[in-house]
C-alpha cells in the first residue's frame, strides 16, 4: 500500500455560522483576494503610477465582481456542463452549489476592462496591465480555497507528497489546488512584479501578456497532474499524450499571450 507523509486536515468548508447564514471559506477566498488586490491598485493610484483615479478604480471593482461571478458561472455551464444546465436551467443560478470556471471570470473581467475603458475614456491597455499584475493574488487564495474544499484534486500517486483527500476512493492523489496556488499565484506574482519593477508598464499589454501566458503554461502543466471532471474525461487520450477541457481553453491564453509579449517588445 502507498504511503502518504500528509493527511487531508479536514478542513470545515464554513468558516462562520450565523444562524441559517453560512460564510465559506471559498467566499472569503474571494473576497480576501480581490480586496487585496484593489487595496494594492488604490495604492498605485495615490502614488500617481496608475493612469486612472480612485473613483474610476471602483467602477472597475465593481464590473470585474460582476464579472467574475457571472462570467465563471456562465463559463462553467457552456465549457464544463452544458446538456446538463440546458435541461436543468434554473440550476444555473445555484452558484452556492459550487460550479465556477476561471476562464469564464477571465472573460467577464475582459468585458469589465473594456467597458470601463471606453466609458472613463482610458487606454484598454493601462487598464489591462494593472489588473492582470495583481490577479496571481485572487489566484493563490481561490485554489487555496479548492484545496480547503477538498475539491479539483489531482490524479492518483505513488508520490509521498500524495494525499487522501474525502469522497476520493482510498488512494493518495496529487495536491494539485497546491500545485497550482504555486505556479499561477506565487510564481506568476514573483514574474509580474519583478516585470513591473523593471519598467513593464511602459510596454503596452506586456503584463497582459505575461499574465495570460503564464497562466496558461501553469494550467497546461498542472492538468497533467489533476483529475479531469467525470462527466467529461479527456478529450484526447492516447496514453502520455492527452487533452483535458482545461489545456484546451488554455491554449488560447499561450498563445494570445505570446503574441502580446511578442506585440509589446517590438513596439
Amino acid at each position: 500500500m502507498t504511503e502518504t507523509l500528509f493527511t487531508f486536515p479536514h478542513i470545515n468548508p464554513v468558516a462562520i455560522q450565523l444562524g441559517p447564514l453560512a460564510i465559506r471559506w471559498y467566499a472569503l477566498a474571494y473576497i480576501i483576494g480581490i480586496l487585496l488586490a484593489w487595496r494594492i491598485l488604490v495604492l498605485q493610484v495615490k502614488r500617481t503610477t496608475a493612469p486612472f483615479t480612485t473613483q474610476q478604480l471602483d467602477q472597475l471593482l465593481n464590473l470585474s465582481l460582476f464579472g467574475i461571478i457571472i462570467g465563471g458561472r456562465l463559463g462553467y455551464v457552456c465549457f464544463y456542463n452544458p446538456a446538463y444546465f440546458f435541461s436543468n436551467p434554473f440550476e444555473i443560478i445555484k452558484i452556492w452549489e459550487g460550479g465556477m470556471s476561471f476562464h469564464g471570470g477571465f472573460l467577464g473581467v475582459i468585458c469589465a476592462v473594456l467597458f470601463v475603458s471606453r466609458r472613463q475614456k482610458i487606454s484598454v491597455s493601462a487598464i489591462s496591465d494593472r489588473v492582470a499584475s495583481v490577479a496571481p493574488i485572487g489566484l493563490f487564495f481561490g485554489r487555496m480555497a479548492n484545496f480547503i474544499n477538498a475539491e479539483l484534486y489531482g490524479r492518483t500517486t505513488e508520490l509521498p507528497i500524495g494525499i487522501i483527500f474525502p469522497n476520493a476512493g482510498p488512494l493518495p492523489r496529487h495536491p494539485s489546488q497546491l500545485y497550482e496556488a504555486g505556479l499561477e499565484g506565487i510564481l506568476l506574482g514573483i514574474i509580474m512584479f519583478i516585470s513591473a519593477r523593471r519598467g513593464a508598464y511602459a510596454k503596452p499589454f506586456y503584463l497582459t501578456g505575461i499574465f495570460a501566458c503564464g497562466y496558461g503554461v501553469s494550467r497546461w502543466l498542472v492538468e497533467y497532474a489533476r483529475e479531469p471532471d467525470a462527466h467529461i474525461g479527456y478529450l484526447i487520450d492516447f496514453g502520455h499524450l492527452s487533452l483535458t477541457m482545461g489545456q484546451l481553453l488554455s491554449l488560447p491564453m499561450i498563445l494570445i499571450g505570446v503574441y502580446l509579449i511578442r506585440k509589446a517588445n517590438r513596439k
